[in-house]
């Protein structure tokens, strides 16, 4: 089943209940442009993404689910109502369980398109994450009752313009990074980018390293697709979880993973082993960013840069 850790206890910590159930709060959705809307995470609920919904004159385009068929269907009933009668599209950042796992309620009410690998990447690792989110507690087990896996109406390799009416989306391939399939959706005329997890707000980047069930995260990419966004020179920055912003976000994201590389790589190059590295590294990290939450994903971050080694060059921030 995909989540071993090899008994670095992350999963442990991960498995405890949660407190506050993952219900996607349509009482905080908002306009943040001329026909650009956002379901925030107005609460920092762990497990609720920001969900967006853009409109164009013909279609209106819905990016994420949120988590299992009960909150895409509110999300789908939001975006019904925005639409007015448009075609509804569907696509998501990335295949994880609060982004994608609801998907099933747009079937044959939306066209869903993904990116190919999005599309295997849930066909292979999908059962095995429904499983090991279901043992996050009751909480986050009730919303994923009664998922049903679909598989997209339309699929596209690298990046595809979605032309709305008036209005054009640019769906770009980022993976490997935080996953295999990461997308970000681009408004080049606005400047709106939707990240998903490859950014998040006061939150430590979630590296779902579990070897040997899934080790496809791969921080050397994720840091370089960050300055790819970056390159884009996005104005307004949608991330996966916790409050929109600005660039600064992703220079954050893109700092902190880069400096985590290079302090394991020197360590490691000096001979120190991987659970010293954990040991010495991770406190210091985490006392850095006291404000940041889920600090359970350090470790993992340590342990796949020293797995890969670093090689994304030194940080690329001013650029």
């Amino acid at each position: 089943m995909v989540g071993n850790t090899g008994g670095t206890g992350i999963m442990d910590e991960l498995q405890s209940t949660q407190d506050s159930a993952p219900i996607v709060d349509l009482a905080g959705i908002c306009e943040i442009a001329d026909g650009v809307w956002i379901i925030p995470d107005s609460h920092r609920i762990p497990l609720v993404p920001n969900i967006g919904i853009v409109e164009g004159k013909r279609s209106v385009l819905v990016i994420d689910t949120g988590m299992g068929p009960k909150n895409a269907e509110m999300v789908l009933n939001a975006a019904t109502k925005i639409a007015n009668g448009r075609q509804l599209l569907l696509t998501i950042t990335h295949f994880h369980p609060e982004h994608g796992f609801g998907h099933q309620a747009f079937a044959g009410k939306a066209t869903i398109f993904y990116n190919r690998k999005q599309r295997d990447e849930l066909r292979a690792k999908g059962p095995g994450y429904l499983a090991m989110f279901r043992g996050f507690g009751e909480n986050v087990a009730k919303c994923l009752v009664g998922v049903e896996f679909v598989d997209p109406d339309l699929v596209y390799d690298g990046s595809a313009t979605i032309e709305l009416g008036g209005r054009e989306v640019e769906l770009i391939e980022m993976g490997p990074a935080h996953s295999l399939g990461d997308q970000v959706v681009w408004l080049p005329k606005e400047r709106i980018v939707f990240v998903g997890d490859l950014v998040e707000t006061r939150v430590f980047p979630i590296v779902p390293y579990f070897p040997p069930d899934d080790a496809d995260v791969n921080g050397n990419k994720w840091i370089k697709v960050l300055r790819r966004i970056m390159a884009l020179k996005p104005k307004t920055v949608i991330t996966g979880h916790g409050e929109i912003g600005g660039p600064e976000l992703v220079e954050i994201a893109e700092r902190y993973l880069t400096e985590m590389g290079q302090q394991v790589e020197r360590l490691k190059n000096s001979g120190v082993s991987e659970d010293d590295i954990v040991a010495q590294l991770g406190p210091m990290i985490r006392n850095k960013h006291p404000d940041w939450r889920e600090p359970n994903w350090v470790e993992s971050g340590i342990r796949c840069f020293y797995s890969t080694g670093y090689n994304a060059g030194a940080t690329e921030t001013t650029q």
